[in-house]
């Protein structure tokens, strides 16, 4: 996806977050429901005008810096070599934030749904999403796994991101099955995201050391 295209779309999206925030704001309630357990069910409230306006805000923070990185990474020109997977990634990660949003509003609407459930499959498309761009990324600063041992080393941490890579895919692959399962299956989600997350980063220390022995 061209840069063009993919600022125009995010851009596009998180004004139409506002425009619909305007819109709403004077039929929802006060509180608005802000939180759910594990369980989907709501937990937490927060004043309107934070329940409204807060994910787009959010939105529109996580689209400028998305912007940046590309021009602020001492190693830019490694991410101008995955320039079009990283956009259609900042595109998508908008759309997640607009969606979880549209289920606050439809919850503060008064709709009855488990949150979790309905939650889960979009995490998983998500995560599945990451796992393609880090087999990727090429070596920086801000993107994929980045640790003391994959930023030094072109080759680990060209290998680390391939284990990456099928580690979020399985993680995002269990986190949509979760959503057909019990109340547990938030947990299941975490303990696959946290596997996902922590593996290549022992497996990135394994590699510099076979790298740099004694």
């Amino acid at each position: 996806m061209s840069t063009r295209a993919a600022t125009i779309t995010a851009v596009t999206l998180v004004a139409i977050s506002f425009l619909v925030a305007i819109a709403l704001y004077p039929s929802m309630p006060d509180p608005m429901p802000s939180h759910w357990n594990a369980a989907g069910e709501i937990d937490g409230y927060m004043s309107k005008f934070w329940g409204m306006f807060l994910m787009p805000f959010v939105a529109l923070g996580m689209l400028l810096l998305f912007l940046a990185i590309p021009h602020i990474d001492p190693l830019k020109a490694n991410i101008a070599q995955f320039i079009e997977a990283y956009n259609l990634m900042m595109v998508l990660f908008i759309v997640y934030m607009l969606y979880v949003y549209g289920l606050t509003l439809f919850a503060g609407m008064g709709y009855q749904f488990n949150m979790t459930n309905m939650l889960l499959p979009a995490m998983g498309l998500l995560f599945i999403v990451i796992g393609f761009l880090i087999g990727k990324a090429k070596r920086n600063f801000f993107i994929g796994i980045r640790t003391p041992w994959t930023l030094t080393s072109d080759t680990v941490w060209a290998k680390t991101h391939q284990l990456g890579k099928w580690m979020f895919i399985g993680a995002g692959a269990v986190t949509i099955v979760c959503a057909f399962l019990n109340e547990t299956a938030f947990w299941i989600m975490m303990i696959a995201l946290l596997v996902a997350a922590f593996v290549p980063i022992v497996y990135s220390y394994i590699l510099w050391k076979r790298e740099n022995p004694g």
